[in-house]
């Protein structure tokens, strides 16, 4: 049997169990094809917390993981509470700081360049994992894929340009395929939109899902269908044992001679209790559904880098998604950055009503190199890790859940791990 022990935000083509309120993930599906059996236990149903509220983008594109911005004009943007795409919570601070400083060390050009080439292998295996689950499930996960791409939209012709740049040199070094889009050329892709635009990078290699807690729940489905087992309760610690781990759940024990922690930011209160100390941090980030006026409709989904806020069709409505909050994990929600979104949003389609009562907000698990933490831990025989996907956490679920399973019954793994073991902030 396997334990794991997943990020509470979403199954992500993983299994997980519940510490309490909380999650561990391991791959559902590829451990069960191995001969493994899985037990999936979770407080509630999987799929409802960050899996569920994301932009709803598999991020083939996303060789480049986003980076602590160095320029003077944006650090003071965000310095003075002026940005849009990223704020900070000033008691935070005092707890942030140590990992942001690493984090801005870690973006410096040198470093920030090494992070690229070792995390594009990764992103590669986000289309083939998902799409392997997808085919799997059948048609009605594909009932919920659009293979078009997204639209990377620019206000000012000198950012587009520079953006068309770097598009090139990663449809060069990486095979990511593109489209420069003008004015007339979005505007006839998207007629629903008023204005205000010098054009797009047309990203076409990704899909987008209208409705990703759904597609994590078909996920689950499966994993169900493939002979897992599912406990729903709270799982009560995580303990090693000579043979393996156990935890309880509601009185119920569970053993399992390999456990995996999937945590995202509720990891470090697991792994603290078993002596690894780690420097994660939070980005959080806040969701609103939209009215679409009667005749208008946005196709496709559109990132507005200059503002700093997503804008995707969803089964729900329209979909504003934010950039990055930096705050505690469990501070009370600040959702200051969605106001300005949608207000940057109106400027450039006819936004209706807002649909739900109140915005949602989930936590994005961050490392300051911009890069997760996949593999064995290493004081422990039998234990595996898969946290800190920051923004592509939903993007690079099952491939780490596919990388997990490789190593964790012996085999060769689909792309070199070693870039990513926890090692690299333990000093070992």
């Amino acid at each position: 049997m396997c334990i794991s022990f997943p990020e509470k935000g979403g199954v992500y083509g993983r299994c997980s169990y519940s510490w309490g309120r909380y999650r561990w993930h391991c791959h559902r599906h590829l451990p069960l094809r191995r001969g493994r059996s899985v037990t999936l236990v979770d407080k509630s149903e999987p799929g409802r917390e960050t899996s569920f509220g994301n932009a709803g983008i598999i991020q083939r594109e996303g060789v480049r993981p986003h980076a602590f911005p160095r320029d003077l004009h944006t650090l003071m943007q965000v310095g003075l509470h002026l940005s849009t795409a990223a704020r900070y919570e000033p008691l935070a601070l005092p707890r942030l700081a140590p990992p942001l400083l690493r984090y801005w060390w870690e973006s410096s050009p040198e470093h920030y360049r090494r992070v690229v080439e070792n995390y594009a292998p990764l992103i590669g295996r986000s289309i083939i994992t998902h799409s392997d689950l997808i085919m799997a499930v059948g048609p009605e996960a594909e009932a919920l894929i659009s293979r078009y791409g997204w639209h990377l939209a620019f206000r000012s012709q000198d950012k587009l340009q520079a953006e068309e740049k770097k598009a090139r040199q990663d449809h060069e070094r990486f095979g990511i395929g593109y489209e420069l889009m003008d004015w007339a050329k979005l505007k006839a892709a998207e007629p629903g939109l008023i204005g205000g635009l010098a054009g797009a990078i047309h990203w076409t290699d990704p899909w987008t899902v209208r409705d990703p807690g759904a597609l994590v729940a078909l996920y689950f489905r499966l994993f169900e269908t493939l002979g897992g087992t599912f406990v729903r309760g709270a799982a009560d610690g995580l303990k090693p044992e000579a043979d393996g781990w156990s935890t309880r759940v509601d009185g119920q024990q569970i053993r399992a001679k390999q456990a995996v922690i999937a945590l995202g930011p509720w990891a470090p209160d697991v792994l603290e209790p078993l002596g690894y100390r780690l420097p994660l941090f939070v980005k959080r980030g806040y969701h609103m559904h939209y009215e679409a006026p009667e005749g208008v409709e946005l196709k496709q989904l559109l990132l507005d880098p200059e503002v700093g806020y997503a804008m995707a069709p969803m089964a729900r409505g329209i979909r504003i998604t934010t950039g990055a909050e930096f705050a505690l994990r469990d501070a009370a929600p600040t959702p200051i950055q969605l106001g300005k979104a949608e207000k940057a949003a109106r400027e450039l389609f006819p936004l209706g009503e807002r649909l739900d009562p109140q915005p949602w907000k989930g936590a994005r698990p961050c490392t300051p190199d911009m890069m997760p933490i996949i593999g064995k831990a290493p004081k422990h025989a039998g234990l595996f890790v898969g946290i800190g996907h920051a923004h592509h956490g939903f993007t690079l679920g099952p491939a780490t859940g596919e990388l997990l399973a490789q190593q964790m019954t012996g085999e060769a793994t689909a792309i070199d791990i070693k870039p990513f073991r926890m090692e690299r902030f333990l000093g070992a």
